[in-house]
């Protein structure tokens, strides 16, 4: 997947089926969309190319209102590649981009790309104060040649399948409920950095996490799978403070099962399945050990569980 940081750096010309939004999670509905503009990518011969915008424009226009992202760049960009799409363009998002129209908006896309399609989400809205909606994209559409399609909202339950939704979900540490609204597990990744040795003297050893994410799930011990490079753990990751050992400082850490190495200044990502508890603190450490080894064959019989399904 081709990654293309602003207009200029488009080759001029290129003709291309679009997706335009923010796509923050690249959850069930955006993946909607990009299956059809995939679509008409595929009719027409072209590439099929989301244009996206950094940073989120609530944090050039309404700082105290932008939303914590659930993807890092890189996941986003790999969950995009993962998705089928050939390229993204990424706009630098500005007070100059703000404040164009939504005609000058769609004439300055048009000169650096020509598309011959443009797919949006249901309630689109662009240009200047967010004057430019889905029947304006239209009009424009037909001067410029591309035609505009509006695809309709994912629902799950009888809701709407959303950015927003999903970031409640992780806070409630439903990551069962996020798994679901994504179409795969909820992520946070970073590298793994020196922690204070307490896992490997419970005879649990552990992998903590830098975390480069804005939204951990709630507090509490998880059934998790933990990438690191090209491999795959079962694990027990640990959100939390550690209140065993009077902690206060917020950790991501996790068990990584049957796993024996040296994973320090490696990126890792933990990928949350189940929730299995709420963190709570222990009478001592012997105590603690002996939960967390039930935490450990409660992951493994998930495990097994989902072996056997």
């Amino acid at each position: 997947m081709i990654v293309w940081q602003g207009l200029d750096r488009c080759p001029p010309g290129t003709r291309a089926a679009l997706a335009l939004g923010n796509f923050d999670g690249v959850h069930l509905g955006h993946q909607a969309v990009l299956r059809q503009v995939q679509a008409s990518a595929r009719a027409r011969g072209v590439p099929a190319v989301l244009v996206t915008f950094e940073p989120h424009p609530a944090e050039v226009l309404a700082p105290q209102r932008r939303p914590r992202l659930l993807q890092t760049k890189r996941q986003k960009l790999a969950s995009l590649e993962e998705a089928g799409m050939d390229a993204v363009l990424v706009l630098p998002f500005d007070l100059a981009l703000a404040a164009l129209s939504p005609e000058a908006f769609v004439e300055r896309l048009s000169s650096a790309l020509a598309p011959v399609s443009v797919h949006v989400g249901t309630g689109f809205r662009f240009g200047r104060e967010r004057r430019g909606d889905v029947a304006l994209l239209r009009a424009l559409g037909a001067a410029h040649g591309f035609a505009v399609e509006e695809v309709p909202p994912v629902e799950m339950d009888g809701l709407r399948v959303s950015s927003s939704r999903i970031r409640e979900a992780v806070l409630q540490g439903r990551v069962d409920l996020a798994r679901h609204l994504l179409g795969r597990a909820y992520a946070v990744e970073g590298r793994v950095v020196r922690g204070e040795g307490r896992g490997a003297a419970l005879a649990f050893p552990t992998a903590n996490l830098d975390v480069e994410n804005e939204i951990p799930p709630l507090r509490g011990v998880y059934v998790t799978e933990t990438m690191a490079g090209a491999l795959r753990w079962p694990s027990v990751t640990n959100v939390g403070v550690r209140p065993t050992f009077d902690g206060s400082r917020l950790t991501v850490e996790s068990h990584l099962i049957d796993y024996e190495g040296d994973l320090y200044g490696e990126h890792v990502e933990a990928r949350f399945l189940a929730r299995l508890r709420d963190e709570r603190r222990f009478a001592d450490a012997t105590s603690l050990a002996d939960q967390i080894a039930r935490d450990r064959a409660a992951a493994v019989a998930w495990f097994q569980s989902l072996a056997s399904a």
